[in-house]
């Protein structure tokens, strides 16, 4: 059976190590379709487990949470992020420092 864009999405974003973000569009490309990062944004926000599927590790890509966050908001997302070390500039998280570097196929 095959995987629904949401499982893939979900698969991608358990990846995300701990103290590093990913953007919504590179976790759309590393599930398959580039242009999904509003399904992202859709499939986050519907996430069954947010205890094992950590959406708050998945920013914008200018390093920006999401006033939006399904969990808290996005001081609840920045709280979340700076607990594993995140560091942030300008309201921003650094994504010279955080971004995730797994490659993209």
């Amino acid at each position: 059976m095959e995987q629904s864009a949401f499982e893939k999405i979900y698969e991608i974003v358990r990846q995300i190590p701990y103290g590093q973000v990913a953007t919504y569009g590179q976790v759309a490309q590393l599930a398959g379709n580039k242009r999904w990062a509003r399904v992202v944004g859709y499939a986050l926000h519907a996430n069954p487990d947010p205890e094992h599927i950590p959406c708050y590790r998945v920013v914008n890509k200018e390093g920006r949470v999401s006033d939006a966050f399904a969990f808290g908001g996005g001081n609840r997302q920045v709280e979340l992020l700076q607990a594993e070390g995140v560091a942030f500039v300008d309201g921003r998280v650094d994504m010279e420092q955080h971004q995730w570097d797994k490659p993209m196929y």
